[in-house]
């Protein structure tokens, strides 16, 4: 029999089975997706939320220093220092007009233009670069919203022009920029470290996060170089007088070991702050002209056209010839800056005269009599395959000059033979004085040509100085005898003009130079009224020391064709004053047991 009564209380079980079904199905669904986020997608999500919190963060390697002798000393040449740069962000800022005047009444400027910044709708506005510290802190004292400040590194160059064209300088993005900053720019630069660190909603670093990984930054290698910084500071001084007395607005100086390579003293004139490089409106003003600047040097050329004739064989320091005061060339007649009658003349009386003609008596003797394939052939080997001219030294600085040698076998139509001829005497020829001090001081050390070096070696964090030792790129250029002969036949030059020079003998010393007179090429030939003067020297007791070459460009003077004479002569007997007089050369000694 049938209960009507319980047809509701069934449907309601019924029902309450239905929702509980579903619920544990819900309760199952949610549980398996949690298990599939939880665990199955655990890695995919967790790593989701680290690339949202995690910030990599790059931690700045410190520059290298670059160091110089100083007597006895290493001490550094260029430092790095901390200064900070002045943000603003303009949404924190609430009066812009006072806190404009609170900058400004610390590290000066033009308050009106702070408070401009300060108003812009853009976020994070560089007011100030290079703050010294004691000015960051009078700046964060107050601890004014929106204002704040970031350290940098900068380098710093304590002893300000000095070898600044040597040096270059680092720029605002932390790269080298000319000079040896530039050039060993990545050893100097070291290894920037890294930071990953778990940040905040704010993006602040959460501090002992064990997620945080950090990448120790590797220093840069601090430099020693071969300069001499009392030297160096002496040389400069004696450039810029030098170039003031001869009324020229430039010029430069090289002193050079000839025995291993190494630069002593590198010096340009006009010069700049390295630390004040963005002050500078003329760029050129940056290139260490020693090195980058080719130019045709004139008769101090003749020293090398004696060496090769010697070397060859086909003249001996006692030679002469019979010259006439001219010699026609392609239809071309060379001359002196002396006219003088026919005469005899010897090797001596061709560098101690300046003879042009001279010179090409030589260039003669190379072919067998005359200027002809042989002889232009034989010249160019020296210039190129012995001298080094006409490609880089790979000495340690940044955009350094070629020069230019010409094809003895294809003039494009020139008159070859004149072009030889006159690049004997340093005219068609363009080499850098770094390439010319460079291949006299292989003939003089006794053929060896040593690489011009500016990095004697690298110091470790001890102070550990690792020394570099000197390239050698081609052994035997000349025979050792010919270094000899050069050396004698230079000291005679010197011995016989020294006054003219407005220089001084010096007892218990060889000294001997060149003056150079260089004509300066311009369109469809040469500047009448322009000449650079250059000198090319040495000093030392029983073998040269120091070869030094000078160049004084466009000096005003009464005689323009003697400027290697009355303005680069006088700049190199300064110097050899300064190095007998400072005890860096060693005197003649006793051959006799």
């Amino acid at each position: 029999m049938s209960h009507p009564e319980g047809i509701p209380v069934l449907k309601a079980v019924r029902r309450v089975h239905l929702w509980y079904g579903f619920l544990v199905l819900i309760i199952i669904v949610f549980g398996l997706r949690l298990f599939y986020l939880q665990i199955i997608q655990y890695g995919h999500y967790h790593q989701t939320a680290l690339d949202q919190q995690l910030k990599e963060y790059q931690i700045p390697a410190q520059r290298g220093l670059i160091e110089a002798h100083d007597g006895d000393s290493i001490v550094p040449l260029v430092l790095n220092q901390t200064l900070y740069t002045l943000y603003v962000d303009p949404r924190f800022i609430t009066n812009a007009k006072n806190d404009a005047k609170f900058v400004a009444s610390i590290i000066g400027g033009d308050a009106s233009v702070y408070q401009k910044a300060m108003q812009q709708p853009n976020q994070y506005d560089v007011l100030a670069e290079r703050i010294p510290v004691n000015q960051k802190d009078q700046l964060m004292a107050p601890q004014k919203p929106g204002l704040d400040v970031e350290a940098q590194s900068y380098r710093t160059y304590p002893d300000g022009s000095l070898a600044s064209q040597v040096l270059g300088f680092v720029n605002d993005n932390g790269q080298g920029t000319y000079g040896i900053e530039q050039v060993l720019n990545n050893q100097l630069s070291g290894k920037p470290g890294l930071l990953k660190a778990i940040t905040d909603v704010e993006g602040v670093p959460l501090p002992d996060n064990q997620n945080n990984i950090e990448t120790a930054p590797t220093a840069g290698k601090n430099v020693v170089l071969t300069i001499d910084l009392t030297l160096q500071r002496q040389i400069e001084q004696i450039l810029q007088a030098g170039l003031k007395s001869s009324g020229s607005s430039s010029g430069s100086v090289i002193v050079m070991n000839p025995n291993n390579g190494a630069i002593e003293a590198m010096a340009n004139y006009p010069t700049y702050d390295p630390s004040q490089y963005y002050t500078v409106t003329d760029p050129t003003l940056f290139d260490n002209d020693s090195v980058a600047q080719q130019l045709e040097v004139g008769s101090v050329m003749k020293t090398l056209t004696v060496a090769a004739g010697l070397d060859q064989g086909v003249i001996q320091p006692n030679t002469t010839f019979q010259d006439y005061g001219a010699i026609t060339i392609d239809g071309f007649t060379i001359t002196n800056a002396l006219t003088e009658p026919s005469h005899t003349i010897s090797i001596q009386d061709i560098l101690r005269l300046s003879l042009n003609t001279g010179a090409v008596h030589i260039l003669e003797a190379m072919g067998g009599g005359q200027v002809d394939p042989q002889a232009r052939n034989a010249w160019y080997n020296y210039m190129v395959n012995h001298y080094q001219f006409g490609k880089p030294t790979g000495i340690q600085q940044s955009y350094e000059a070629s020069g230019y040698v010409p094809d003895p076998n294809n003039g494009d139509g020139q008159a070859l033979d004149l072009e030889y001829a006159n690049s004997v005497f340093g005219q068609g020829v363009s080499v850098s004085m770094l390439q010319l001090a460079a291949a006299e001081s292989a003939v003089l050390n006794g053929g060896t040509y040593y690489r011009p070096n500016l990095v004697d070696g690298y110091a470790n964090p001890s102070g550990v100085v690792k020394y570099s030792q000197p390239t050698i790129v081609k052994k035997n250029i000349v025979k050792p005898v010919v270094g000899q002969e050069l050396a004698q036949l230079m000291e005679g030059v010197f011995d016989s003009n020294y006054t003219i020079y407005r220089s001084h003998l010096h007892s218990g010393f060889n000294i001997g130079g060149k003056t150079g007179t260089a004509q300066i090429p311009v369109a469809g030939g040469y500047d009448p009224n322009n000449y650079n003067g250059t000198f090319i020297g040495f000093v030392g007791g029983n073998s040269p020391q120091y070869v030094i070459a000078i160049l004084d460009k466009q000096p005003i003077l009464p005689n323009y064709e003697y400027a290697g004479t009355e303005a680069a002569a006088p700049i190199f007997g300064s110097i050899v004053d300064t190095l007998i007089d400072s005890g860096k050369v060693t005197p003649i000694t006793s051959t006799q047991p």
